[in-house]
């Protein structure tokens, strides 16, 4: 059920140097063709790293990010880039972001649901990222996000309870 895989998911910050079969890689990409986007256009375009030479490259440039090791250590990278022309804006809001957050959020979910970590990792210097990877200027780099074999699993957080911040038929 998705609620196990949601409750089981955790920010992996520590991994393992095992590599992940590209078949395994491909199998979390599925889900791509399955996230919702705004009016269907899935404006994704994503790039995934094994090199460890680039995975390095674009750590460097998270400058005080704590995610910058994970990505030194964990054998893919995953990078999501977004067209925001091929998503709406109403109201001086960009869907292409929620986009990128929900298709993020499902690689996510799938990754751990395999038994693999990952953390969402949004903190980042976008032009130097985006030299790095030789990024169209037309794409937005959104998010990122390490993917390996934990060699820490966190324990669970705390969550806040429904009553806390759920309104039923108004504010």
């Amino acid at each position: 059920m998705a609620i196990e895989a949601i409750r089981k998911r955790r920010s992996v910050r520590r991994y393992e140097e095992t590599e992940i079969p590209d078949e395994k890689v491909e199998e979390i990409l599925e889900v791509m063709r399955y996230a919702p986007s705004w009016a269907n256009k899935q404006g994704w375009q994503v790039i995934v790293i094994k090199d460890a030479e680039t995975r390095n490259k674009v750590a460097e440039v998270l400058e005080g990010n704590p995610a910058q090791k994970a990505i030194t250590q964990a054998p893919v990278l995953i990078v999501v880039c977004m067209d925001p022309k091929a998503s709406g804006v109403q109201n001086g809001k960009e869907y292409y972001m929620t986009d990128a957050g929900i298709l993020m959020d499902q690689i996510m979910l799938e990754a751990s649901d395999m038994g693999y970590g990952t953390v969402f990792v949004g903190r980042f210097d976008e032009d130097k990222v985006r030299e790095i990877l030789g990024v169209p200027r037309e794409y937005r780099i959104v998010t990122m996000a390490p993917l390996g074999v934990p060699a820490k699993m966190p324990g669970e957080r705390p969550r806040n309870e429904l009553d806390d911040m759920v309104h039923w038929g108004k504010w």
